[in-house]
């Protein structure tokens, strides 16, 4: 019960982070000048997202199959992405959403599913 709370609070807690810093104005991030670092940040972001969510399902619907959380998780994190990229087109001045930090989430949350299946396979987890 209590690793049910933590995985969905720490699920949450990631979620609004992600939103926090993709709709804070672009001037008040750290500026690197490594190329394609937003791109890495949002694979990040997603595969992390993804992960915590899993989890934080995974406990809370003990008699859903693992591939189903997984899609939904996956369907669950490019909506999300989406709507971010959106909110970032118009509900702000200083963010622009593209269409290439979309494929970067979805890249991070794929990353994660892979992730977990090959864990999955290698403590032979149900």
């Amino acid at each position: 019960m209590v690793l049910k709370k933590i995985c969905l609070g720490a699920a949450l807690a990631w979620t609004g982070n992600i939103i926090y810093l993709c709709l804070i104005k672009a001037s008040e991030l750290p500026q690197i000048t490594i190329p394609y670092i937003d791109k890495y940040v949002h694979a990040v972001f997603h595969f992390v997202f993804s992960l915590l969510w899993f989890y934080a399902f995974r406990f809370s619907f003990k008699t859903v199959r693992r591939v189903k959380l997984l899609s939904i998780v996956f369907v669950m994190s490019l909506v999300f992405g989406i709507a971010i990229e959106l909110f970032q087109t118009y509900l702000t001045v200083t963010r622009n959403g593209d269409a290439v930090d979309v494929l970067a989430n979805s890249t991070g949350a794929l990353l994660a599913i892979l992730t977990i299946q090959i864990l999955n396979k290698k403590f032979n987890c149900k």
